[in-house]
């Protein structure tokens, strides 16, 4: 699986990325938008799919849902285990277009800035519509093409063949929405600027509220 060489060693960095000012604020944005669409409660069986080095998996576990993290990377797993041994019981190595389990297996599934990295989303969120029972539901975000950061993203990786974000895919929320074999919701965070100054950033937020355009996008949708 080609993904395991793209994310082995971008671990320490995912991890360090949040510990900056911006990526903080970034983080608490995120973190409040996946939460209020998803809503994880004690006893839920939840996957969350490109899990990485485990942060919105410790939000779902801290609130009492058993969770299963599923990312292509072992790295990134044995970082998340690192960061919490509960995580080592949790943990599972897949590709999260073709996930290894049963028919409705979860009450809900969560899937956190990976898309972007799947060419064809709507075979990947059809696997993760698959494995959530009837009834259930279903959070993706991913990184919204309208976005001023997606506009910078793309002029910076031009000039670094190396540049992780080559390999990305840009969606609008239009396009999550779609990807989706039924009607959905829609929000988006991060409406500040890497360059922001940090103690702006919240009233910059506060007037972001309702648009498009921020960096970070997640839809919602009940499975039927």
């Amino acid at each position: 699986m080609a993904g395991k060489q793209l994310f082995d060693d971008w671990s320490g960095r995912y991890d360090r990325w949040f510990d900056t000012p911006v990526g903080k604020a970034v983080l608490r944005y995120e973190k409040g938008l996946i939460l209020d669409l998803l809503r994880p409660v004690r006893g839920e069986r939840i996957l969350d799919a490109g899990s990485g080095t485990g942060i919105f998996t410790r939000e779902f576990l801290d609130r009492g849902a058993d969770v299963v993290g599923l990312d292509i990377s072992w790295a990134m797993l044995r970082r998340a285990a690192a960061n919490n041994e509960a995580f080592s019981r949790r943990m599972v190595a897949a590709d999260m277009a073709s996930l290894p389990f049963a028919d409705g297996l979860f009450d809900k599934t969560a899937s956190v800035t990976a898309l972007e990295f799947i060419e064809d989303e709507k075979g990947a969120v059809a696997e993760l519509f698959r494995v959530t029972r009837p009834g259930g539901i279903v959070v993706i975000a991913t990184l919204n093409s309208l976005s001023p950061w997606a506009v910078r993203r793309r002029e910076n990786a031009t000039r670094d063949r190396e540049s992780i974000f080559n390999r990305v895919y840009f969606r609008s929320p239009a396009e999550l929405l779609a990807a989706a074999p039924v009607p959905g919701i829609v929000r988006t965070a991060v409406h500040f600027g890497k360059e922001d100054d940090p103690a702006e950033l919240d009233r910059i937020e506060r007037g972001g509220q309702g648009r498009e355009t921020g960096a970070f996008v997640a839809a919602r949708w009940e499975k039927r």
